[in-house]
């Protein structure tokens, strides 16, 4: 019986240890989640709010279908990123994104999408390996050595960027890039997503600093674009 009883105790203790283990994590969820949002309200604004000339805008990519046209999503973010452009509020474009496969590239999608649309070439910067967030604007920083951006993504995406871009020592503002609904149900997704990503970068930025999968040489962005294209 007492052997019993000492089972019982330590079955006890073990689930109160898990129990505080697992109200601490939602307890940090919370405030990484929190702490982003409250720091980065002030640097999501409105198009006609921009004050004066960044260097680029940095539009970060998403899905594209199997002939690398950009999904809804990515068209509007590259759509604001244009108009941006065309209203003089950025000097260039840096389009960063998924390149690496032969099989999947976000980034010449997105290339092919802004100069169809009129855009000089000139002017549009390639980022091949922006496998993540973290990693679009660490290379912002690092390798193209970007100190102004307008950043545009979709709403539920900004705050989690302009934070990780700011933090990284780039002047950083957020334009949404909502242009159109999109499902109810992929939007549930992405913002359940997004509150997990949110701790994760927090931890990259705050803690573990991890360098990206890929540096390589700078490109600064205010040199030859063509430099970063492979085709």
């Amino acid at each position: 019986m007492e052997q019993y009883y000492n089972y019982k105790s330590w079955l006890i203790r073990l689930f109160s240890i898990l129990m505080i283990i697992f109200l601490l994590l939602i307890s940090f969820s919370v405030y990484a989640n929190v702490s982003i949002l409250a720091y980065t309200k002030q640097y999501i604004i409105e198009k006609d709010e921009l004050n004066g000339i960044f260097q680029t805008t940095i539009i970060l990519g998403a899905a594209v279908y199997e002939n690398s046209k950009p999904c809804p999503m990515l068209q509007d973010r590259l759509d604001v990123g244009i108009l941006l452009f065309e209203n003089k509020c950025v000097d260039t474009l840096l389009l960063t994104g998924d390149h690496g496969q032969n099989e999947y590239d976000e980034v010449n999608g997105m290339k092919d999408y802004v100069l169809n649309k009129g855009v000089d070439k000139s002017v549009v910067f390639l980022d091949h390996a922006g496998f993540s967030t973290y990693e679009s604007m660490f290379r912002a920083n690092e390798i193209y050595q970007v100190k102004s951006a307008v950043i545009v993504t979709q709403e539920f995406h900004l705050a989690r960027s302009v934070y990780i871009a700011r933090k990284m020592g780039i002047n950083a503002y957020g334009i949404k890039a909502d242009i159109r609904r999109y499902p109810q149900s992929e939007m549930m997704r992405l913002q359940l997503r997004e509150y997990l990503a949110r701790v994760k970068d927090y931890i990259y930025i705050h803690i573990l600093k991890p360098d990206p999968t890929y540096l390589g040489e700078q490109i600064p962005i205010t040199g030859n674009s063509e430099i970063t294209y492979d085709n």
